[in-house]
């Protein structure tokens, strides 16, 4: 494992013992050289069986190797630990009866390293198999790919292999179907693709075998053992695709066709699985409807509709394979005699005498020999991009975008009833959008408004509706405004109605009467985001969503929950009543059911709930009702730590939560459907006794410099003393006083930052919310951020003379500002900062390819107009123009391959800051983006920073690099006097 060396600060750190405990109770401030080894549950990898009766998740260091916990989910006891290797996503199953549970188990980490250090990629999974039922009996599979359970029958278990070796041109590898009652294991080989449907009732599976010798779609039903061979053909046969009920599925049949680049396509939908019905649409056989210059997607995979009648695939254009020129009699040379011929010229050239001279001949036939196969002209094209004003896109945001451009695919459609086909888009509508039970699609046209939307960032389309049925296309909205995704339109269940937003209310359009309806416009709130402060006009709190009878939508305003009918009687209903009096935010549905459409009124719907103010956070459950209006509210869970998460059992009324805090790790508690008397089923972060924590939390209250009341989030430095004054470090990026109960893993992040690190070894940190006003980005920070600190020092936990600033990113540059603004901060960090707002404006975002103009106007930048229409306030918030001012002493990081923020943004400020002596260091590592990715990396910069703010702030002594820098020549040495394995 690579571990850092630390210089003396760090030491003394690890070796810190709290006086007045005993030996037993020996904690510590946690070092970073610790951390590789800090374990902690994987919150994406806990799951309940679905009859709530087990309970697993997966147990992983920072770095190293990860266990899969798996324990009767009431009896924490009960639990017993699997080795699963090193890996970022662990892969964990339990089949639907909950008998069995599956996991991947990866090579272990040090394997990994040896192997990529040699260049092997040889790296092995296997398959642990558990039996739950007979004390975690095991099984396992090696050199495993992927593997399901065959869903609600919860028989077999289906392996792919890894393919190994070489088998002709056969892209199929082996499946293992293993038979889970008798344990019995059934190999079927060259399989490409495998499905089960919902039930788990049938197989699906393609055959992809040498010179394709016997491909075939195949259908087992695997009770009985069955096995149907559905169509078989020198073909590769690809996207399996089930329908939701299981009823029925579609794939692909692609062709090779020598005079095309691309496979011709066809498609084959099955139904009536007791009896096969094979559906076939070959493209070749329709030269009445079906365009010649077109074939088959293998790009969108196909579906039958839900009335199956109608098979939706994508079309896209062919294009020929460029045939080799023909050579005409006094062009065609024979190898042989070409070299026989050269070497007598050699031979014969009589000012040949040297080496030399031998080379330089036979150079020059070696040019004649390139030209004789190129022609008499050099044929090399040049390497250019032509950037041309009127491109919609620019080029660079075309190059990102061409693999999806060069696979993009136009919807259509078969059916079967009467064997038409229907081409259902063209290039004007770029995305289509098929609605709920296909009776209608929404299509999207933003060719007169693309090239405006990427300067500006104001949104446009023009939306239409297409019917599935006919193909017939309707303008429904001419230059719809989006100024935000909330106002976009959202189909019913039943796909006969929308809802959508326009002018600050919401609407309902009738996709079958063509009739829109005001829904909100004689309620008495609104549901505009009137806290969104970018450059947008009324842009909407999002909305719920509809109910699962398509009778009523649910939307939010800033604080409460409505139910509103969207057509016949009744009247709009306030669900939650008290949010705005009481400050209470009752954010998002907890949803339980995945397979849900829609909201089903007749069940509680469990809303998390926020108080805007306290920052409490909690679970309100809507009684469900029988009439279809909901029945009132019931407060479940209300506490001063972060809610955040509820699952529910598939088939059991066992709910699962989580709670955590600043310095309480995330764990999950058992309940019911009343969510009272919880137990706590996990243990997180077992060796969190070890160390010192922050001491607590504490909410500021503060006016900004132009009236907004804001919150500021502080953390105090562990074992805090009341009435002593501690360093802090102010972090910021927009608003994050949300933030006061979130737990934070120790690690290296990307950003270098770590709150729960930097309280544990002494700091306090404080994480005030900033406001927005227009064309004053940066000074809104200032407005918002020194309020809020003088207000926290009044609390007397910070030294306000051991202040410092950190952020990235926007947050970078809120602190490349305000160092330019005052010198109440002793040291500031800023990483992949904006640094001049006026350059930046018409640099590039590379990560999309995009312009930077459409995010300075509509989002982040909160500018209104270009520079040169609002220069003033373009200059007064850059830094660059104010780094005269500068006297606070900056570590800047700025990453040569950011593709979010232009390298050359902190090149700018450093140069300028560096011209006018200012203490200044700059950060680069090599290749990287916005973010650190490179672990080597994320815990360079993490120590760095720390030892950085710990000489300034704590006074700690200068490491060489801080006090002098690091010459190119002895940087090598440098990096090794830091490393060790």
């Amino acid at each position: 494992m690579v571990k850092f060396k630390f210089y003396l600060v760090f030491l003394l750190l690890a070796t810190h013992i709290v006086v007045g405990q005993s030996d037993k109770e020996k904690v510590k401030p946690i070092t970073w050289q610790e951390i590789p080894e800090w374990k902690s549950i994987n919150t994406n990898s806990t799951k309940l069986s679905a009859d709530g009766k087990w309970l697993v998740y997966a147990m992983m260091p920072v770095e190293g190797d990860s266990e899969v916990f798996i324990q009767k989910a009431a009896e924490p006891e009960s639990k017993k630990s699997f080795f699963i290797g090193s890996t970022t996503f662990p892969s964990i199953s339990f089949s639907e009866d909950s008998r069995w549970l599956a996991f991947k188990e990866y090579p272990k980490e040090s394997v990994k390293k040896t192997k990529s250090k040699n260049g092997s990629k040889d790296l092995k999974d296997k398959l642990i198999l558990l039996d739950l039922n007979n004390d975690f009996k095991k099984s396992e599979v090696e050199n495993v790919s992927n593997f399901a359970f065959n869903g609600k029958n919860a028989t077999h278990l289906a392996v792919n292999l890894n393919k190994e070796g070489s088998n002709g041109d056969s892209k199929g590898s082996d499946l293992l179907l293993v038979h889970l009652a008798s344990g019995k294991k059934q190999n079927i080989g060259n399989v490409l693709e495998y499905s089960f449907n919902k039930s788990g009732e049938y197989l699906a599976y393609t055959i992809d075998a040498a010179n394709q010798s016997g491909n075939a779609v195949v259908l087992l039903h695997l009770s009985s053992g069955k096995t149907e061979i559905l169509e078989s053909d020198k073909a590769t046969y690809k996207s399996i695709n089930w329908t939701e009920k299981g009823d029925a599925f579609t794939l692909l049949k692609m062709i090779k066709d020598k005079e095309y680049k691309q496979d011709h396509g066809q498609i084959l939908g099955v139904k009536n699985l007791s009896n096969p019905q094979l559906t076939q649409y070959n493209p070749k056989n329709d030269s009445i409807n079906f365009p010649k210059s077109y074939t088959i997607s293998p790009n969108r995979k196909p579906m039958w509709s839900e009335d199956l009648t109608r098979l939706f695939f994508g079309i896209h254009p062919l294009i020929a394979e460029k045939k080799p020129e023909q050579k005409g009699p006094e062009q065609v040379v024979n190898k042989d005699s070409l070299e026989q011929v050269n070497l007598q010229r050699i031979k014969s050239d009589s000012t040949i005498k040297s080496l030399a001279d031998l080379q330089k001949a036979i150079a020059k036939i070696d040019s004649t020999k390139s030209k004789t196969s190129n022609g008499s002209k050099d044929q090399v094209k040049p390497d250019l991009t032509i950037w041309h004003w009127q491109d919609s896109r620019l080029q660079s945001r075309q190059q990102i975008l061409e693999n999806q451009d060069k696979n993009y695919s136009i919807w259509s459609m078969y059916d079967t009833r009467n064997g038409k086909f229907i081409t259902l888009q063209d290039s004007s509508l770029k995305q289509l959008d098929l609605l709920p039970k296909e009776k209608f699609a929404l299509g999207y046209d933003i060719q007169e408004y693309e090239l405006d939307i990427n300067l500006d960032g104001q949104n446009y389309r023009d939306i239409y509706s297409v019917n599935l049925q006919t193909g017939e296309r309707k303008l429904l909205f001419k230059k719809f405004y989006l100024p935000s995704f909330s106002s976009m339109p959202r189909p019913s269940t039943d796909g006969t109605k929308l809802l959508y937003a326009e002018n600050g209310d919401f609407y309902v359009y009738n996709l079958a009467s063509n009739t829109s309806k005001n829904i909100t416009s004689n309620i008495n709130t609104t549901f505009v985001n009137v806290e969104d402060d970018h450059n947008v006009e009324k842009p909407m709190v999002t909305p719920l969503g509809w109910s699962s009878d398509s009778k009523f939508v649910l939307l939010r305003d800033a604080w409460d929950i409505w139910q509103v009918p969207v057509e016949g009687k009744g009247s709009p209903q306030n669900l939650t009543m008290n949010g705005k009096s009481d400050k209470i935010r009752y954010q998002y549905r907890f949803v339980l059911d995945q397979d849900e459409k829609g909201i089903d009124l007749s069940k509680a719907i469990f809303i998390r709930k926020y108080g805007e103010k306290s920052k409490k956070s909690g679970i309100v459950k809507i009684q469900p009702s029988k009439s279809g209006l909901a029945a009132g509210t019931e407060s479940l869970i209300w506490e001063d730590a972060n809610i955040n998460r509820l699952v529910k059992a598939k088939n059991a009324a066992v709910y699962l939560f989580s709670k955590e805090k600043f310095n309480d790790p995330t764990d999950f508690f058992l309940t019911d459907a009343t969510l009272s008397n919880p137990i706590k089923v996990t243990e997180n972060a077992p060796d969190a006794s070890k160390y010192d924590w922050s001491s607590g939390v504490r909410l500021v209250d503060y006016i900004s410099d132009k009236g907004d009341s804001l919150q500021a989030a502080l953390f105090l430095p562990s074992n805090y003393e009341a009435g002593k004054a501690y360093p802090t470090i102010v972090y910021y990026y927009e608003k994050l006083s949300q933030t006061l109960h979130n737990y934070s893993n120790p690690g290296f992040s990307g950003t270098g930052w770590n709150p729960n690190v930097y309280t544990s070894n002494g700091y306090a940190v404080l994480i005030p919310d900033i406001v927005y006003q227009l064309d004053d980005p940066g000074m809104s920070a200032v407005w918002c951020v020194i309020p809020a600190v003088k207000e926290a020092i009044k609390s007397g936990v910070i030294d306000p003379k051991s202040m410092g600033l950190h952020g990235h990113s926007w947050g970078g540059y809120q602190t490349s500002f305000l160092i330019t603004q005052t010198d109440m901060f002793k040291a500031a960090a800023a990483g992949a900062p904006l640094t001049n707002m006026i350059s930046m404006y018409d640099l590039i975002y590379w990560n999309s390819g995009g312009g930077n103009m459409s995010i300075f106007e509509a989002s982040q930048g909160r500018f209104r107009g270009a520079p040169w229409e609002n220069w003033d306030a373009y200059q007064r918030n850059s830094p660059v123009y104010h780094v005269k001012n500068v006297n606070t002493p900056l570590l800047l990081l700025h990453n040569d391959k950011d593709g979010a923020v232009d390298f050359t943004q902190g090149i700018e400020y450093y140069n300028a800051l560096r011209r006018l002596k200012k203490p200044v260091i700059m950060v680069q590592y090599k290749g990287e983006n916005h973010g650190l990715s490179k672990l080597e990396n994320r815990k360079d910069y993490s120590v760095r920073m720390m030892e950085f703010f710990d000489h300034h702030l704590k006074g700690e002594k200068a490491p060489d690099w801080i006090a002098s820098g690091v010459e190119k020549l002895k940087l090598e040495e440098h990096l090794e006097n830091r490393v060790f394995d």
